[in-house]
């Protein structure tokens, strides 16, 4: 008989990613599968009955949101969880709109956030699932089927609201972000960028991209200064650096609360 109670996929193309989430679960009881890229995600699925899928955003050939459009349309049952950066709005907009979504989780995570969306996932699949059950057998158990439905009923407003606060949030804090009249540069502890404001098009004459490593733009001291702020959890700054001939003053603070140790925020003032 099988020891495990659900199964969970997760989709990343960073196989770095997908350590860290194995090694965050595997105390769980779940049984993990991965994938590096959509196509292999809907491979995996064909194999296996897959109870919750855990997918980043950003991917190459195929989406997140395109993937679990996929999913939503062969597995309907399977749970759907997108990781996400900030810039990501319109997309992720798009795929709650269309019920692609279950829930939207920012990037970098937190772990014990992160467990705890992943719980209530599979307690409402767990819940759906036995309600189909219920009405596949036509058992006469009416006021079982009502107290479930209620409770479904009240989860679903609440995640939608819960859907839609975060949707709000996630415009306003881009809005906000693009705002500053300084470039802003958010890092993780893995070194790659989760936020870049428009202002970051003053540094390359271009915007920075999310998902990119900050190791494509700034190297040595830079990347030393990053790694320090987020291990020691103090601030750092550089009086003086050099991008395309042009100097900058450039302050490097750690993320606090439940994000300490997860990144760092670079501010570049000229």
């Amino acid at each position: 008989m099988d020891e495990f109670t659900h199964t969970i996929l997760c989709v990343d193309d960073e196989q770095g990613i997908l350590n860290s989430l194995k090694r965050l679960f595997r105390r769980e009881g779940y049984h993990f599968l991965t994938a590096t890229s959509g196509r292999q995600g809907l491979f995996v699925m064909e194999e296996n009955d897959v109870d919750l899928v855990l997918s980043d955003q950003r991917m190459p050939e195929m989406s997140g949101s395109e993937f679990l459009a996929k999913v939503k349309e062969k597995y309907p049952d399977t749970m759907r969880i997108i990781l996400t950066g900030y810039t990501d709005v319109d997309s992720i907009a798009e795929a709650i709109n269309k019920g692609y979504v279950y829930k939207f989780l920012l990037k970098p995570w937190n772990d014990d956030e992160l467990k705890q969306e992943v719980r209530r996932a599979l307690e409402q699949h767990d819940l759906f699932d036995a309600n189909r059950r219920l009405n596949e057998e036509n058992l006469n158990q009416k006021e079982k089927l009502e107290k479930i439905n209620r409770y479904l009923e009240q989860m679903v407003q609440e995640r939608t609201m819960d859907l839609e606060i975060q949707n709000q949030v996630l415009q306003l804090s881009q809005v906000i972000l693009n705002e500053l009249p300084f470039p802003v540069v958010g890092v993780s502890s893995e070194g790659m960028i989760v936020i870049a404001n428009g202002e970051t098009k003053q540094l390359y004459k271009r915007y920075l991209r999310t998902g990119d490593q900050i190791s494509d733009y700034f190297a040595g001291e830079v990347e030393e200064i990053i790694l320090n702020v987020i291990e020691n959890n103090e601030q750092d700054f550089l009086k003086e650096l050099k991008v395309e001939g042009k100097t900058w003053r450039l302050t490097v603070l750690p993320l606090t609360g439940e994000f300490k140790g997860k990144g760092a925020i670079m501010l570049f003032y000229a």
